[in-house]
Formats: C-alpha cells, sequence, structure tokens
C-alpha cells in the first residue's frame, strides 16, 4: 500500500498504465474517509488547450523513480469519469467512479463521503 504522505510526493509526476504507456501527470489523492488510506487519483490528461482531472482507483500502484503505475489499462483511464481543472468532485458523483472501474461502492450509513482530497 502507499502511504498517503509518500503519494503527495508524486505530484506532478508521470502516470503510466501496466504497460508503461503514460496516462498524464498526478494532480491529487483522495483517501478513503473511513481508514485515511490512499483512494484515488487525479491525473491530468487531454491537450494543452482542454485539460480535465480523470479518477484512477489507487489499489495496486507502484511507484518508481519518476512515475506512479497504475494497475488499470490506459484505456480504461482514458475513459473514466473526469472533471474540469478547476472543480471539485461533488459526493453525488463518487459512485460513478466506483461504477467506471467494477469497485464495490459504500457510502456511510448517512450518506457520508467515501472519498476525500488530500
Amino acid at each position: 500500500m502507499i502511504e498517503t504522505a509518500d503519494i503527495r510526493e508524486w505530484r506532478t509526476r508521470d502516470v503510466v498504465d501496466a504497460d508503461g504507456r503514460r496516462v498524464g501527470t498526478l494532480e491529487a489523492v483522495y483517501v478513503n474517509t473511513r481508514t485515511d488510506e490512499p483512494a484515488v487519483a487525479t491525473v491530468v490528461t487531454g491537450l494543452p488547450t482542454r485539460r480535465r482531472l480523470t479518477f484512477v482507483p489507487l489499489a495496486g500502484a507502484v511507484v518508481g523513480p519518476d512515475y506512479v503505475k497504475v494497475a488499470y489499462p490506459r484505456s480504461l483511464v482514458k475513459d473514466a469519469p473526469s472533471m474540469g481543472t478547476d472543480d471539485v468532485l461533488p459526493a453525488e458523483d463518487e459512485k460513478a467512479i466506483f461504477d467506471h472501474y467494477d469497485l464495490p461502492y459504500q457510502p456511510g450509513a448517512g450518506g457520508e463521503r467515501v472519498l476525500g482530497r488530500r
């Protein structure tokens, strides 16, 4: 597991898929609000004039000398839910991220958020 303090050091580093293909640049880390463990990263993708933040889970991620390698193929990440570079993730949009990657989503009993940005 990647420690939260460690992954923050990798902001602006390349994010690559399991085959080493560049996906984008690490922008931020979202932790699971129950465990405080890194859960999802936002990756800056797109053309210079049309940048967006794309979500990718950090389960199975590996940190290299100048990259973070995620366990998902580039094509899946590129099609994942995204938002503008100045936007904030609304709580009601979290489920779409988990659904895209076929991961279980369980909000708190009172509907509390699962992801918190670090």
